[in-house]
């Protein structure tokens, strides 16, 4: 080296400011076929692109315009599946074991859509068939049932439809004496009491109180609907009875009520104080001192058979209606409510009766929880 070149001035740490424990850049690694196998052509080409990008000033701009081959972007991640739809409603038949009435009895349930995953409780309502029906009379109504849940009219709800074959389906829905062996009476209100409901509050998520549960029924299921909601205020909040096939003070001579020993004893088919005794107004009393509130909607059609003797005209269905709900807008504790339809003594007055009734009950039953 000649003496009049200088050697280079290294300029002072402080006066770059530059802090004296910053680290140096990394040197990155030379390429290498071990490092091609092991980080993958697809970051040695992006590491080589971030870091010309890097020595070019670009910064993040640059970078945003860097195009990447489709083979070598990273795939997105996989979306997680959809849940599953909800359960559709459905009607089906049950059996179940019953000592009082001996051997198998059947019901049908009606479980709303929904109810498979849902892990929610439901309302129950119990809807008791006219005599000579069966619980498939009932079917009819699913449509109705799933409308006035999807519309918001009603809670999701499940109904139960109980089969009553005893007495010749013409049991009335109460516990009979009469023992003639050709037709023997049952203990169907025992059995529907002390066997049905506990046997569906323990196989089905139901609400197990007296304000989540109501009853329903048509012609003697009407009967039936209406005793049990006076007798048993404590368990039922309200009722639907359509048609009622109930007689003050005892029924017509051609009524069913005389015929298959409902209302019998020993061999004897009717007997009259055991009408009388099982007939709401004997009922109102206790009822009353039980002091619970109850909801009743009472429907009937303005066809209804008229009686053509004069002594039996009190009878006629559509008056026996009027009777009921006058007597029972009187006691304490009731709301009451009367439609008079356009219709006989069937569906066409029954269905509309429970698109209106239904919500009526519902409004104060407990929804789903």
């Amino acid at each position: 080296m000649s003496e009049d070149i200088k050697a280079p001035v290294t300029p002072s740490i402080a006066a770059a400011g530059v802090m004296p424990d910053a680290p140096r850049p990394a040197v990155p690694e030379p390429l290498s076929r071990r490092r091609l196998l092991r980080g993958g052509l697809s970051s040695v080409v992006l590491g080589g692109l971030a870091a010309a990008v890097a020595g070019c000033g670009g910064g993040d701009s640059v970078l945003a315009n860097v195009v990447i081959p489709p083979s070598l972007a990273p795939s997105p991640p996989t979306p997680p599946p959809p849940p599953p739809p909800p359960s559709a409603s459905a009607i089906t038949e049950v059996s179940f074991a019953s000592p009082v009435l001996g051997g198998t009895r059947y019901y049908k349930i009606y479980l709303p859509a929904g109810y498979a995953g849902s892990g929610l409780r439901y309302p129950v309502i119990y809807l008791l068939h006219g005599r000579g029906d069966t619980l498939s009379s009932w079917d009819r109504n699913k449509t109705l049932l799933d409308e006035l849940i999807a519309s918001g009219r009603m809670h999701a709800t499940i109904a139960i439809m109980p089969d009553a074959p005893s007495s010749d389906r013409g049991g009335y829905w109460v516990d009979s004496a009469y023992t003639n062996p050709q037709l023997p009476g049952a203990q169907i209100e025992t059995a529907f009491i002390r066997e049905l409901l506990p046997h569906v509050d323990a196989t089905y998520r139901t609400l197990a109180q007296r304000e989540a549960r109501a009853l329903g029924g048509y012609s003697m299921g009407a009967a039936g609907a209406l005793r049990y909601a006076l007798v048993y205020p404590e368990l039922f909040s309200g009722a639907i009875v359509m048609s009622p096939a109930v007689y003050t003070p005892l029924p017509p001579a051609g009524s069913s009520t005389r015929e298959f020993g409902a209302f019998g004893t020993g061999n004897m088919l009717f007997v009259d104080e055991i009408y009388r005794s099982k007939n709401y107004p004997a009922l109102l009393a206790d009822f009353v001192a039980k002091a619970l509130p109850l909801k009743m909607f009472i429907a009937a059609g303005d066809d209804e058979y008229k009686h053509p003797d004069p002594a039996e005209a009190s009878n006629d269905i559509d008056l026996e209606a009027h009777l009921l709900f006058n007597r029972m807008s009187r006691v304490p504790r009731v709301s009451a409510e009367l439609r008079i339809l356009d219709g006989d003594h069937d569906w066409a007055v029954w269905q509309p009766a429970l698109r209106e009734g239904l919500p009526y009950l519902y409004r104060n039953m407990s929804a789903p929880a």
